[in-house]
C-alpha cells in the first residue's frame, strides 16, 4: 500500500471543515469528497494506488492514507476499473467509519469476489449496497440519483446527481458524451459538473506490454459537448492529472467553452483543492 505524501492534513481539513453550503475537495484522478453544512460526508471514487507501472504510472502525490479518514457516511463507485474500485484505497475507509459502499453490480463484484474486502479489511457485508440507473438514495442531507452515462470501456458505469439545498452536482465517472445528456440537462439544474478529461497517448497493452494508441477520457471537444448538453453552470475537469502519457492541460478548455452558453464557467482545480457550492 502506498503512503500519503502529505501526512494527515487533507483528512484533517475535511474533518475540521464547517461549510456554509457544500464543500468539495478534489482528490486527484476522479476522486472527490463532498461535505454538507450539516456534516454529511460522501466520497466518490477515492483512489490512492500507484497504478501498474510501466503501463499506468501515477503522476500526482498520494494525498491521504485511507486509515486516517475519520469522516465518511458513504463511499460511491462509478464503475469497476481499478482506479475507481480499489480495496486498499476504499476498504479501510469503510472499516474505520462504518460507511456504506454504494456501487453498481460489476463494481461490487470486484470488492466481493476479486479483492475480498470482507476478509482482508474487515468490511461487513451489510455495508455493500447495490445501485442501478434510476435509483435514488438518501444519505444524510444529500439526495443522490443514479443516472445512465456512456463509458464504452467499462462494463457497467453509472453517474451520480447529488442534490442538496445549496445546489446540484453531477459526477459522470469516466463518461463520454451521451445522447441522454440533453434530457438530463433539462431535468436537473446542475450547478457543478465533473467530467473526465485527458489526452490520447501510447500506453503499454495489458497483455503484451507493447505500446498502443490509448484514449480513455473525453478530449477537448467531447467534454464541452457533454457539459453543454448537461447545461452545467460550472465545469470541473477531472482525471487529466493522473496517468503518464494521458495527462492534459485543462486550461486549454477556456478556448473551447468560450462560444457555448453552457458551461457558464470553467473551474480548474488541482489535487487537494477545495471549492464550494
Amino acid at each position: 500500500m502506498s503512503e500519503s505524501d502529505w501526512g494527515t492534513w487533507l483528512p484533517d481539513a475535511i474533518a475540521d471543515a464547517e461549510p456554509e453550503t457544500v464543500a468539495v475537495w478534489y482528490l486527484g484522478c476522479n476522486g472527490f469528497v463532498f461535505k454538507g453544512c450539516a456534516g454529511t460526508t460522501v466520497w466518490i471514487d477515492p483512489y490512492v494506488g500507484l497504478g501498474d507501472p510501466p503501463r499506468t504510472v501515477r503522476m500526482i502525490p498520494v494525498p491521504f492514507d485511507p486509515e486516517d479518514v475519520e469522516e465518511a457516511d458513504a463511499v460511491l463507485a462509478t464503475h469497476e476499473h481499478t482506479d475507481h474500485v480499489h480495496g486498499p484505497s476504499q476498504a479501510p475507509i469503510l472499516a474505520t467509519t462504518g460507511a456504506t459502499y454504494y456501487a453498481p453490480d460489476d463494481s461490487l463484484a470486484v470488492a466481493r469476489d476479486e479483492e475480498f474486502w470482507t476478509e482482508h479489511w474487515g468490511v461487513e457485508e451489510s455495508q455493500f449496497a447495490e445501485v442501478s440507473e434510476g435509483d435514488t438514495v438518501e444519505i444524510g442531507e444529500f439526495e443522490i440519483d443514479v443516472v445512465e452515462v456512456f463509458d464504452p470501456d467499462a462494463t457497467h458505469p453509472v453517474g451520480y446527481v447529488i442534490e442538496h439545498d445549496a445546489g446540484t452536482v453531477f459526477h459522470g465517472g469516466d463518461t463520454k458524451p451521451s445522447d441522454d445528456f440533453s434530457q438530463l440537462g433539462q431535468e436537473y439544474d446542475i450547478d457543478l459538473g465533473i467530467l473526465a478529461f485527458g489526452s490520447v497517448g501510447r500506453i503499454p497493452d495489458k497483455e503484451t506490454r507493447e505500446p498502443v494508441r490509448t484514449k480513455w477520457y473525453s478530449d477537448e471537444n467531447e467534454i464541452v459537448e457533454a457539459a453543454s448538453d448537461l447545461q452545467f453552470d460550472r465545469l470541473v475537469p477531472s482525471h487529466w492529472d493522473m496517468w503518464k502519457g494521458l495527462t492534459a492541460d485543462p486550461t486549454v478548455l477556456h478556448d473551447h467553452v468560450r462560444s457555448f452558453e453552457y458551461p457558464r464557467r470553467l473551474e480548474v482545480v488541482e489535487i487537494g483543492d477545495r471549492i464550494d457550492l
